[in-house]
């Protein structure tokens, strides 16, 4: 159904409910007067996309090969604050094995994670190639002609950094703008997470988060029983909402959409 030969991965922040707790009366634990229903759960995290949002975080794996379908793989829910070189490396050992090219943003720039994706603990290569940009270290920088590497880590580097650079990685990476960016965004649009999220609390928003991976994956896969070849699968919540639709009783799969009631909620 989904081709995951290239795969993009990408973090992506929602707010949390309630009013801002800035980071000086964080730190001091401190809850103004009159400041109600503050989410002492959630924090602060900053995305290019997303800017500084209090709230909590997303992280998917999608398939990103031409002409497949976007499907996500691999996820995993956390506070704002949660570090991409952190949460990514639990995925990388679960990455599908006919996967070739991972692709992620400034933000995963780490040797660490890219020796992961690219060499074995035997030091042996794995076949995969990391791409990404690269953030700005030191002040200036010596023409890549001249560049000398200091180590064995510095090599693997800059050899990452030819093959992003290259014809054939530049088209791979620009992939990404249509496959995990998008998808981020239509995520949260499809279960209403523009603004914010549903409940307070991260046991409550990390399983709800991950069940409705989990929901939007079985809605991709009906769409694609019935001959859709896309995961334009509002129609199916759509037809959801239509009380008496007679594809709503007799469509096994949308009887299995995950719903989660947060702790401590009234049945």
């Amino acid at each position: 159904m989904a081709d995951a030969k290239d795969v993009a991965v990408g973090k992506s922040l929602v707010a949390a409910r309630g009013p801002l707790w800035y980071q000086s009366d964080r730190k001091r634990k401190r809850i103004l007067k009159g400041l109600r229903g503050v989410d002492r759960d959630s924090d602060w995290g900053c995305s290019k996309h997303d800017g500084w949002v209090q709230g909590y975080s997303f992280e998917v794996v999608v398939t990103a090969t031409k002409a497949s379908p976007v499907f996500p793989l691999l996820a995993s829910a956390d506070r704002a604050s949660a570090k991409a070189t952190r949460t990514f490396v639990e995925k990388i050992g679960a990455l599908p094995e006919s996967t070739q090219h991972v692709t992620a943003d400034s933000g995963y720039d780490s040797n660490a994670l890219g020796e992961q994706v690219e060499w074995t603990e035997q030091g042996r290569r794995t076949g995969r190639r990391f791409l990404h940009p690269e953030n700005k270290r030191g002040t200036k920088q010596p023409p890549e002609k001249n560049i000398q590497p200091r180590d064995e880590s510095h090599r693997r580097r800059l050899v990452r950094r030819k093959f992003y650079q290259s014809p054939s990685g530049k088209p791979i990476y620009q992939r990404r703008r249509q496959t995990v960016e998008p998808f981020n965004e239509w995520f949260k649009s499809l279960f209403e997470w523009t603004d914010r999220v549903w409940h307070r609390g991260l046991q409550n928003n990390q399983p709800q988060l991950l069940a409705a991976i989990f929901a939007y994956q079985l809605l991709v896969r009906y769409n694609h029983r019935r001959g859709k070849k896309n995961g334009q699968v509002r129609w199916i919540l759509d037809m959801m909402r239509i009380a008496g639709h007679p594809q709503v009783s007799s469509s096994y799969p949308l009887r299995r959409i995950v719903s989660v009631v947060p702790r401590g909620a009234p049945p």
